[in-house]
């Protein structure tokens, strides 16, 4: 077990101690009547259910072996919370799309605070359609068409360092990067003193989001809820200014400032402030370990790299003068796409989303009790032999036909799905291009193993050495 799995079990067994002393809300009072039943399964210890199993060992292992002995439905009980996990396309359309308002998104109290509790994913109804359309206009395809010079200087940028045999951390190099384009989702260009200052204070959030949750003075968790202040009075001043100029843009926070409801209802610095670092955080972990990935596979699959590559080599010939990336270019990248398609298919970065019931809700003749957790498992969808023959093969070809309906969520599904998955797939196209045309690169120590903290990830961020290409190349 490394080290990073064991700090995990920590902050869980934290969570799970502190629902020992909370009201028992989830224990269903005596009921004689028998229909509809619970879903088989294993509760595990009283209060530890199973969570020690399912973090000290790969998820898949313990996802896969429970839908073999149980079938598609199944109860558990992780972190302290009774769940029923459901293995199937229909079941996650019945949670996620048909029957949505009968659950809704839950996340632990410890990271609401420091993303803030007025950030979209912690609602639903009214206020989450409103915020979540305002972050799909700042992201729409006609307003990512307009950022593609400006993602691909920060692509070139992050990667301005590499080469010489140089080694990389390829997860903490791809994460700078998603952040830089964060940022410039979220705020256009940003003053240098305001840019530091936000990266400075978002870097000490997000090193405490995982921490063990107490305000003990040095804790990284009491640091990071300190820095989230800051961070709160950093995009205050940075409102203000907007405000006073008068300054229209196309980004996240223009369209936050420029919303307005009915009788001129407008969105408070709060609760703007809480879905900007809220974007910040979901733009970030997931973009970059989608991006590491590809980084593996492509190492690992010569051929494929090969293949990849002469599509890019095409464009790039295409470019010659130090033409920029065009639009349409990332839009023509066949091979490069679904290699992207495929890679977000093997590693299924969200393994699952958390959601509560907040009725009783029946489904196949089980009972999803009422504060129940009810969890769709992408990842055993997406690893299915049913919809992906040969799941552990990683075959871009498959994607050449559409996958069948609800059996490909990568970036989940309904209301709640991620706004910024066109986002997510132009950077990471972009840094393709910029990868192989420029560099060619090893992986450094071990090649087989994942750590999970709390997303699958290449052991130790994929240390690899770089080399750049020659341009006669």
């Amino acid at each position: 077990m490394d080290g990073t799995t064991f700090a995990y079990i920590i902050v869980f067994l934290f969570t799970l101690f502190s629902f020992m002393f909370s009201p028992k809300r989830n224990r269903r009072p005596q009921n004689h009547t028998t229909t509809p039943k619970l879903p088989p399964g294993s509760m595990g210890w009283p209060y530890l259910g199973q969570t020690l199993q399912l973090y000290s060992q790969d998820p898949n292992v313990f996802f896969f072996t429970k839908q073999k002995r149980y079938g598609e439905i199944f109860k558990t009980n992780i972190l302290g919370c009774p769940c029923v996990m459901l293995a199937s396309p229909e079941a996650a359309r019945f949670v996620l799309v048909t029957q949505a308002h009968l659950f809704k998104p839950t996340y632990p109290k410890s990271k609401e605070r420091l993303i803030g509790p007025c950030a979209l994913f912690f609602h639903q109804g009214d206020y989450h359609m409103r915020l979540r359309k305002l972050v799909q206009r700042s992201m729409s395809l006609e307003a990512l068409r307009k950022l593609v010079p400006h993602i691909e200087a920060l692509a070139l940028s992050s990667m301005k360092s590499w080469g010489d045999g140089r080694v990389i951390n390829t997860f903490k190099e791809m994460k700078r990067f998603s952040f830089e384009v964060g940022i410039l989702t979220v705020f256009g260009h940003l003053e240098p003193r305001l840019r530091e200052e936000l990266k400075k204070n978002y870097w000490i959030v997000d090193t405490g989001y995982n921490s063990f949750p107490t305000r003990i003075p040095g804790t990284q968790y009491k640091k990071a809820l300190l820095a989230r202040k800051r961070l709160g009075k950093i995009i205050s001043e940075i409102i203000c200014e907007r405000r006073e100029k008068k300054l229209i843009g196309r980004d996240l926070l223009s369209c936050l400032l420029n919303w307005k409801g009915e009788g001129e209802q407008v969105l408070s610095d709060d609760q703007i402030a809480d879905n900007i670092i809220g974007v910040l955080f979901a733009a970030q972990d997931t973009t970059a370990t989608v991006m590491t990935w590809v980084v593996k596979y492509l190492h690992d699959e010569p051929k494929l790299l090969e293949s990849v590559k002469a599509e890019q080599k095409a464009i790039q010939k295409e470019n010659e003068g130090n033409l920029q990336l065009s639009w349409d270019q990332t839009r023509n990248m066949p091979i490069s796409y679904k290699v992207v398609l495929e890679s977000l298919r093997m590693a299924s970065i969200i393994s699952f989303p958390f959601r509560e019931a907040v009725a009783d809700v029946e489904y196949k003749g089980f009972l999803i009790p009422k504060g129940w957790k009810a969890m769709p498992l992408f990842r055993n969808i997406h690893h299915s032999p049913e919809f992906f023959p040969e799941p552990q093969k990683f075959n871009p070809s498959r994607f050449e036909v559409a996958p069948k309906p609800n059996t490909f969520m990568p970036f989940g599904s309904g209301v709640h799905a991620c706004p910024g998955n066109e986002l997510a797939k132009l950077e990471t196209l972009i840094m393709i291009h910029h990868l192989v045309t420029k560099f060619r690169w090893e992986v450094v120590g071990s090649q087989c193993g994942i750590q999970y903290g709390p997303f699958p990830l290449p052991l130790n961020g994929l240390p690899a050495r770089c080399w750049r290409e020659s341009i006669s190349s």
